[in-house]
């Protein structure tokens, strides 16, 4: 009894250390982005002498890297290349760091990934056009970084997204059309960059969004009426853009700034409420 005791007990141990066990290319990958980002100077370090399962922020399943979770950390410096050989990557958060360099066209490696967020960084450039491939992705957080440029154009490819977090960038352009594809968004945040251009009636197709915010950016034409269908909406702040015309009292109480626009010389005005015969919109907890 004693020796099949043993054997248990040596069977579970050989199981569990096989289960901690990556492929040396994803502990390879972690190795260069530990070194690439500084990792000596860390807040909690990784020790590249023990087992993967040890190191600080690194969730693995089944002998596969799943999750990196190292917000507010300390780390400084670009991500390296290697850094997309994690393709088993389910989440990364990384935000309130010191991240530079841009998302490499390489990030489209990432296919199981879920969640993605890098807010309050440093990172530059365009977000790549590859992005659209994660199509299991729910979760964008990029806010609070030096983004530039447009917004992909094939955006509407991210169908299972349900939170778009791209504020305080310098984004510019138009809304790509296709971003009203995407019905399963809840939440849309997009303020404070130079987005321009006007709102499509397609609004209408974002069935689940609870909060849109565009306030302090270049939108301009009326605000479409389709806003005032969209049952979930809770929060919404449209104030500090273009947009001309009429807005329903409903909607109007929705935005914290009271609907406050800017004319063509920059002077600031409050767009005028509808007093017809408005739709009830109903908020949801």
């Amino acid at each position: 009894m004693k020796s099949l005791t043993t054997f248990f007990l040596i069977f579970v141990f050989s199981v569990n250390a096989f289960a901690d066990i990556v492929s040396d290319k994803e502990k390879d990958a972690l190795i260069k982005f530990y070194h690439s980002t500084d990792g000596s100077q860390w807040h909690n370090k990784w020790d590249l002498s023990l087992s993967v399962s040890t190191w600080y922020g690194v969730q693995t399943e089944n002998g596969k890297v799943t999750g990196i979770s190292l917000s507010n950390n300390n780390l400084q410096g670009e991500l390296p290349e290697a850094f997309f050989d994690l393709v088993n990557l389910v989440a990364i958060d990384l935000h309130e760091n010191n991240l530079q360099g841009n998302l490499p066209i390489a990030i489209q490696n990432l296919k199981e990934l879920e969640v993605l967020d890098v807010s309050h960084n440093a990172l530059s450039g365009t977000i790549p056009t590859s992005i659209c491939e994660l199509r299991k992705l729910k979760d964008l957080e990029l806010f609070m970084n030096k983004l530039s440029g447009e917004l992909p154009s094939e955006i509407g490819k991210l169908n299972q997204l349900e939170i778009l977090s791209l504020c305080n960038n310098e984004i510019h352009g138009d809304l790509p059309g296709s971003i009203y594809k995407i019905q399963t968004l809840k939440v849309l945040l997009l303020n404070n960059n130079k987005l321009s251009g006007n709102l499509s009636s397609e609004i209408i197709n974002f069935h689940a969004l609870q909060n849109l915010s565009l306030f302090d950016n270049n939108f301009e034409g009326e605000i479409p009426k389709g806003l005032e269908k969209l049952n979930n909406l809770s929060e919404m702040n449209l104030s500090y853009n273009k947009f001309k015309g009429t807005v329903s009292k409903n909607l109007a109480l929705l935005d914290p700034l009271n609907m406050t626009m800017f004319d063509e010389d920059g002077n600031p005005f409050l767009l005028e409420i509808n007093t017809e015969k408005e739709t009830t919109i109903v908020t949801q907890n």
